[in-house]
């Protein structure tokens, strides 16, 4: 998965010349939490920053809501936006892989990254974009079971799985390699009646089986394989 199969395309900006007010209320309104800040240079729109919800928070008395959009107190300030806008831009490419991203947030401690290619805006990748195609990669729309094994003897984890799936009346829906404290681990989730039947092998086999969930929408939980 990439950034540009998950980001928001329809980015909602303003200008360094706009009142703070005005970026506040239109969070408010369309329930965002930064705005890339754009001015015009050469024909073209091009990105200068990015401005917060928090840095809003912090431009205003501690008594004003800015977020409040009839209120009549944050009227009374006149800072425009290019006042508070981080210049110092962390950006990502629509083409990068999403945990590139999910790493860049982690590391620089944000919680969206503008997408940007050949120097021009193209989305914004958040936190919860990143959490949506997390969730993605186990949802679950049949019953099922997920199982989740120790990979530590494993050369080639997805060949062990397979060769077991070909043995068995099952689908493999998703496979992801992980580690927990420096061990190696599979997480699989397999669909069909030989479901058990593959946990029970990978049992045999002297793969430490480390949890075992049924998955599924709950009407179908009473047809999830035990």
């Amino acid at each position: 998965m990439i950034v540009s199969m998950w980001m928001t395309r329809s980015v909602h900006t303003v200008r360094p010349e706009t009142p703070i007010v005005e970026a506040a209320r239109l969070m408010a309104r369309q329930r965002i939490r930064r705005l890339p800040v754009m001015t015009p240079a050469a024909g073209a729109d091009h990105l200068v920053g990015i401005v917060t919800s928090t840095d809003l928070l912090h431009a205003f008395p501690s008594d004003v809501n800015p977020f409040a959009i009839h209120s009549a107190a944050s009227d009374a300030t006149k800072t425009r936006v290019g006042e508070l806008v981080r210049h110092e831009l962390v950006t990502v490419r629509p083409e990068e892989p999403i945990e590139a991203a999910a790493a860049l947030m982690l590391e620089r401690k944000v919680g969206g990254l503008p997408v940007v290619r050949d120097g021009r805006l193209v989305g914004l990748i958040t936190e919860s974009d990143v959490f949506r195609a997390f969730v993605s990669l186990f949802a679950a729309n049949r019953a099922g079971l997920r199982v989740t094994f120790d990979a530590s003897k494993c050369e080639h984890p997805f060949a062990v799985v397979a060769a077991f799936a070909a043995g068995h009346p099952l689908e493999v829906r998703s496979l992801v390699l992980s580690l927990q404290d420096e061990t190696p681990v599979c997480v699989v989730r397999v669909e069909g009646s030989g479901a058990q039947a593959f946990v029970d092998a990978l049992w045999h086999a002297g793969h430490r089986v480390l949890n075992v969930l049924a998955v599924g929408p709950p009407e179908d939980a009473a047809e999830a394989p035990r």
